[in-house]
């Protein structure tokens, strides 16, 4: 597959990279190399400004007063959302999937904008936070094994009529609504409350997130034994009586 490249972009680590939800594009980037795919990865802080031309896009966790900041700059900034107008694919974590919904509430207790490019509007529960790990069951339509990650947010995030839930709770809060929902996506943007880091215990998240960059419908097969004994250890922790 070299014939082809990928243009990775990491957004905001300065603001948003709580949890290690950096390793989400350690975990891209290697899987694409392991296809012999050349990458370019390209980590953007949030002093400079958003390139228009990356295939995908991921954005991380942040405490509150980075997710205003963070929010506050790539609505300035536009180049997210014209990248996203280009075809590119965004997928986003926790603090980073309230941003690309129409509205969050920030560290101020107010409504903060968001990019408007996931159709969910997320407030903040009054309960206890939702803390623990996940398991999950991705939208059929994906073809992916179930979602295993570690949530801590207090955040309820509702979808609207254009926005799928990324899956279907087995364990854990997600969403956060009660409706059994984890995460959001369109066509080209994912959004989930799951670290882990989420692509380490789910690489085929990664997997899918290459293949809609390249336009293929497949990737040459790898050596996914660490992967699989991760997601093993995970889901049986999760499934474990407390």
């Amino acid at each position: 597959m070299s014939e082809s490249s990928l243009r990775l972009v990491w957004v905001y680590p300065d603001l948003l990279s709580t949890y290690g939800d950096q390793g989400n594009a350690l975990v891209v980037e290697r899987r694409a190399l392991q296809r012999r795919v050349p990458v370019t990865r390209v980590d953007v802080r949030s002093d400079q400004p958003v390139p228009t031309s990356g295939d995908i896009y991921l954005i991380g966790g942040g405490e509150d007063r980075p997710q205003r900041l963070a929010a506050e700059r790539l609505r300035r900034d536009g180049g997210l959302n014209r990248a996203v107008a280009n075809g590119a694919i965004v997928f986003s974590v926790c603090a980073g999937y309230q941003i690309l919904g129409h509205e969050f509430v920030n560290d101020l207790g107010r409504p903060e904008p968001g990019l408007g490019l996931l159709d969910v509007v997320s407030t903040r529960g009054e309960g206890a936070r939702c803390v623990g790990d996940v398991l999950a069951d991705i939208d059929p339509q994906l073809g992916l094994p179930p979602l295993t990650g570690f949530e801590n947010h207090q955040g309820i995030t509702h979808l609207g009529r254009t926005a799928r839930p990324f899956a279907r709770l087995r364990i854990g809060r997600g969403n956060g609504t009660g409706d059994g929902t984890e995460g959001a996506f369109n066509d080209t943007v994912f959004g989930t409350y799951m670290h882990g880091p989420v692509m380490a215990r789910n690489p085929h998240i990664a997997d899918m997130l290459i293949k809609l960059a390249l336009d293929v419908n497949a990737l040459p097969p790898t050596d996914d034994r660490w992967y699989d004994a991760l997601r093993a250890e995970r889901i049986a922790a999760a499934t474990q009586p407390a």
